[in-house]
């Protein structure tokens, strides 16, 4: 696929790296020579120095063969008429960013397609999505459902009272005899590690699991973690990211919002009359306290300041609540959430690379998620009558040593397989893997 990307910021380069790591055909353009520089030094890409929205500079790209125009650059200005420019020179397909979320709303109204626009992505709303799928569950530091909960995958910390820590998975397997729950892999310092009999837990691992329901809750009893209901929740910080969370959470639970200026606060509580908004410094520990932080069950900090978020995260979590969230700008910080104490650091640009990088590869697979600091993607494919993989037992698979299978769904059921469990057609197959093997894993479902 030839893939042209306007934009070489966090967002363009985290999007590149996906993309090479799968043989595509990559070209960035920027008009920063420094920045394109830097993108060039990482990366097997073509780079080209100038203005997407130049006529010339889309056309020295081969805007006209491209498969696929993607504008992500930090104006919504330019992305959006990169994306016209490029569809009318023959782009087959063109996505951009944005910040203005009235083009979501109004996308049907305007006819973007009929200009050259095919899909519009804001990275506020995508974070704040993220944040309400982060909340479903405040003993866990992830959770991804699966087809309405039949498997979930599930983020979870070791501590020195856990049964498993000091023990490899051989010595541990008695406690999923019953084969409701794997291990999947462990995110220790920065690295992604996936496990097999040999692998011991450590205190301070990040464990990831896949378990069916019964299994979840064995989990959580064996990391003697307790679920607790989200009810209150405090979300720090009026930004695009937090008027959109507390648009989406205030429909499920009772929300304060947090906002230093006077004139924001008053133009939030207009458009979220389900939401507490209060006009208090975030950073003042007093005022938090006077907001009855120590009440919360969750606390969300999304101020633009990455340290602000993580430092009150730390201060709502010595108050007791039990699910922090914090937004950084930075995306060398997501690797910091496992050993400073905060349950999750998510980085709203990170989010919306990884989000195109699944709009492209929709149709191939059902569903695809990254996991906050890991470098492992979460798969979801259906089994059909071509695969490769109908009719053929587990331990048959030559699967990549950086891919797992967790889970299988089948007739509204989710099973965790074993070495003899043969595939049938339109399972529903659960697999873990680094970047560098989804192709490789695809190969066995085409």
């Amino acid at each position: 696929m030839r893939v042209i990307i306007a934009g070489a910021g966090e967002v363009g380069f985290h999007l590149a790296k996906l993309l090479t790591k799968e043989g595509h055909n990559i070209s960035v353009i920027d008009k920063n020579a420094e920045r394109l520089q830097h993108i060039l030094n990482h990366l097997d890409l073509d780079g080209i120095n100038g203005s997407s929205t130049s006529i010339g500079v889309l056309s020295q790209a081969d805007a006209q063969k491209a498969d696929l125009v993607i504008g992500v650059t930090s104006s919504e200005d330019v992305n959006l008429t990169t994306c016209i420019i490029a569809k009318n020179l023959g782009a087959k397909k063109t996505i951009a960013r944005i910040s203005n979320v009235e083009f979501l709303l109004s996308k049907e109204k305007l006819d973007l397609c009929r200009v050259g626009i095919d899909e519009l992505i804001s990275p506020a709303s995508l974070a704040a999505r993220e944040i309400k799928r982060l909340c479903k569950e405040s003993a866990l530091t992830d959770f991804i459902e699966f087809d309405k909960g039949k498997l979930s995958l599930i983020g979870i910390k070791v501590e020195h009272n856990t049964r498993v820590a000091g023990k490899t998975m051989s010595e541990t397997g008695f406690l999923e005899r019953d084969r409701e729950f794997i291990p999947v892999a462990i995110l220790r310092n920065n690295e992604t590690i996936m496990p097999n009999e040999s692998t011991r837990f450590l205190v301070n691992d990040h464990a990831y699991f896949i378990a069916n329901p019964s299994g979840l809750e064995k989990v959580l009893e064996i990391f003697k973690k307790d679920r607790i209901d989200i009810k209150h929740l405090m979300i720090l910080g009026g930004s695009s990211v937090g008027y959109h969370a507390a648009k989406l959470l205030s429909k499920k639970y009772r929300v304060k919002l947090v906002e230093p200026d006077k004139q924001r606060c008053i133009e939030l509580a207009e458009m979220l009359p389900d939401t507490l908004v209060i006009n208090a410094d975030g950073r003042n520990v007093d005022a938090l306290e006077d907001e009855n932080l120590s009440e919360m069950d969750a606390f969300v900090a999304v101020t633009g300041n990455s340290e602000t978020n993580i430092i009150t995260s730390l201060v709502a979590k010595n108050h007791g609540v039990d699910k922090t969230i914090a937004l950084v700008e930075n995306m060398n910080y997501i690797h910091l959430s496992q050993s400073i104490g905060v349950d999750t650091l998510i980085n709203k640009k990170l989010i919306a690379a990884n989000f195109i990088f699944r709009d492209i590869r929709r149709g191939e697979i059902l569903s695809l998620t990254t996991l906050h600091g890991a470098d492992v993607e979460v798969l979801e494919f259906e089994v059909t009558p071509k695969s490769k993989i109908i009719g053929e037992r587990l331990d048959s698979l030559k699967l990549p040593k950086s891919a797992i299978i967790g889970g299988v769904i089948r007739n509204e059921k989710g099973y965790i397989p074993d070495r003899g469990f043969e595939f049938e057609e339109r399972d529903h197959v659960v697999i873990l893997s680094k970047p560098q093997c989804i192709s490789k894993v695809e190969g066995f479902f085409r």
